[in-house]
């Protein structure tokens, strides 16, 4: 059965999470896709391709990407390279403090290249994405024409 992981499972959107995914097959090539739904509905997803080490797993935090939305060794590029379905859109988060975006995490067999797979993953897991970290205290500012937003710590 095939494993995919990220620790934390909720984290703070700057923090690095790992990503890992187990139980494949010694030198499987892979297909890793990350994506997520805006406050819009609006869809953003990136893949990254690799091929799994002698031990049947994959750890994008050491191993190179072979290509996709990025190659090379990028430990949070299936995050920074998230792209939209439809061309100029902006992945924006507008309730920052009372919802985290769900980034949900997919392995897929071989290299999948369209928009949306054509078989279902292997594995999948869903990471949480907060902008505010617990505690946190937001307070809106609007003074003349400056609009904006204080955030104190707890």
């Amino acid at each position: 059965m095939v494993e995919v992981t990220v620790t934390p499972q909720s984290s703070l959107a700057d923090q690095r999470v790992q990503v890992r995914v187990r139980g494949l097959s010694p030198s499987q090539l892979v297909t890793l896709r990350a994506w997520l739904k805006d406050e819009h509905g609006e869809r953003f997803q990136s893949r990254a391709f690799f091929r799994a080490d002698g031990s049947g797993e994959v750890d994008p935090g050491t191993q190179a990407a072979l290509g996709g939305s990025y190659s090379g060794v990028w430990p949070m590029g299936l995050f920074w390279f998230l792209q939209p379905d439809t061309l100029f859109r902006r992945l924006v988060k507008r309730d920052v403090a009372g919802s985290p975006y769900r980034v949900r995490l997919e392995v897929f067999d071989g290299l999948q290249l369209g928009a949306e797979p054509q078989e279902q993953p292997l594995g999948w897991c869903e990471a949480e994405r907060w902008y505010v970290g617990p505690g946190v205290q937001r307070v809106p500012i609007r003074e003349g024409r400056v609009r904006g937003a204080l955030f104190l710590p707890p």
